[in-house]
């Protein structure tokens, strides 16, 4: 994996210097590998645990996979279910070590009725997220989310009503410690983020979704392959905004449908016509700026298991790039996927992390002081490549990289 500043392994003693996986620890969780959500100062581990396949499964089940998730180091879980059983399952299994998790969980995800409803009625959310506290055993929740919302017009009724009154009151109380928000619309994302009122979002991160315009309708993502015909040439110019504005404004990330529902692992069912395997999707979703961890869902203990042989993959199992590249149904060439292909270069340029901050810089109308910072403390500059190409030959995706590296050289001035 491209290590970044913002990766930090936590558990186990390591040298300075020991960034890779797998060589400093004497059990699973000193594996794992942690980023800082943004600037919220939470560190989350890299694999996360996504619980709503917890509503089909016994208090017992939830509770094996649960302890799967700590032995590994995982200690990040979302539960915007509002089924009271499902929260109790998941509260229960947690409160012995509750002080190690990070709790992301939703405002706007009710219980009605004896069913699931999305609302915006303060009175309602109010007793859910009341609810949601008392079955997690907790009187607060790390990241407290602004649930599923995927129209900037609902964006922005929102962030003026009773119903951001309420989350504000929740985080005055420390009922909630950070506040973020989920959408699947990167224009909503964008427009959160610009608000200056979220430090994080949960967004849906994978491939396929990349490719797509903005919806307003989720369903439209489960649509059948014709629905993709005209957006496999590369990432959404509104998706990759959203990942440079959370980057430049120290928005974190996390991410859900990573796998899209499995879909990617079929080559019958891929819009690329091609398989990838769980543990290409978790580098894809790490590899996007600002993501701090992937909350894939867990439908038994094994599942746990293959999301966190990502520690351990090598860096073939962990090659995405080259299988999209060759895909029948994508091309993505001259655009930067961050994929490290390109590495190593013979004088040491990391060529993917200044081609991510060259992206980011230049998505703005001045370059941003900590995407400058982050540049200058590099290393080795762009100012040093040679433009021998050797990284060009390697590239899946014909990036123009000796030309890309002279554009960041006169922008960064190094």
């Amino acid at each position: 994996m491209m290590m970044t500043r913002r990766d930090v392994i936590v558990a186990g003693a390591c040298a300075a210097g020991d960034l890779f996986l797998g060589g400093c620890g004497e059990t699973a969780a000193d594996k794992m590998v942690y980023r800082e959500i943004g600037r919220t100062g939470l560190k989350a581990s890299v694999i996360g645990f996504g619980a709503e396949w917890m509503e089909r499964h016994t208090a017992e089940e939830c509770a094996a996979i649960v302890r799967r998730c700590e032995h590994y180091g995982i200690n990040l879980v979302d539960c915007w279910m509002a089924d009271p059983a499902v929260r109790s399952k998941i509260g229960d299994a947690i409160a012995p070590n509750r002080k190690r998790w990070i709790v992301q969980g939703h405002f706007g995800s009710v219980w009605k009725d004896g069913k699931y409803e999305k609302s915006r009625d303060p009175a309602l959310c109010r007793a859910s997220f009341e609810d949601l506290l008392k079955r997690f055993h907790t009187d607060y929740v790390d990241l407290g989310m602004i649930y599923y919302v995927d129209s900037v017009d609902e964006f922005n009724e929102i962030v003026k009503g009773p119903f951001m009154d309420l989350v504000r009151e929740f985080k005055a109380a420390g009922k909630i410690r950070h506040v973020g928000l989920s959408t699947h619309n990167p224009l909503v994302g964008q427009a959160a983020v610009k608000s200056g009122l979220v430090e994080m979002i949960m967004f849906s991160v994978n491939p396929a979704y990349d490719v797509l315009p903005p919806i307003e309708d989720l369903m439209s993502y489960y649509a059948k392959d014709d629905k993709f015909e005209s957006a496999l040439g590369g990432i959404a110019p509104e998706r990759a905004e959203l990942y440079r504005l959370c980057e430049a404004n120290g928005v974190g990330i996390t991410v859900m449908k990573a796998y899209a529902g499995g879909r990617l692992f079929d080559a019958n069912r891929s819009p690329f016509k091609t398989a990838l395997t769980p543990v290409q999707c978790l580098h894809y979703a790490l590899t996007r700026p600002a993501v701090a961890s992937v909350l894939p869902g867990y439908d038994t203990v094994a599942h746990v298991d293959d999301a966190v042989r990502y520690l351990d993959a090598t860096s073939a199992e962990r090659d995405y790039a080259t299988v999209l590249a060759k895909a029948p149904r994508h091309a993505w060439d001259g655009e930067c996927t961050y994929c490290g292909h390109c590495a190593p270069c013979q004088v040491g340029i990391d060529i993917a992390m200044v081609n991510k901050l060259y992206d980011l810089a230049v998505a703005q109308p001045t370059v941003p002081d900590s995407v400058r910072e982050h540049y200058l403390s590099l290393k080795h500059k762009a100012g040093a490549c040679t433009g021998c190409k050797r990284c060009e030959a390697r590239c899946p995706f014909h990036v123009p990289i000796a030309a890309k590296m002279k554009k960041a050289a006169a922008l960064f001035g190094a």
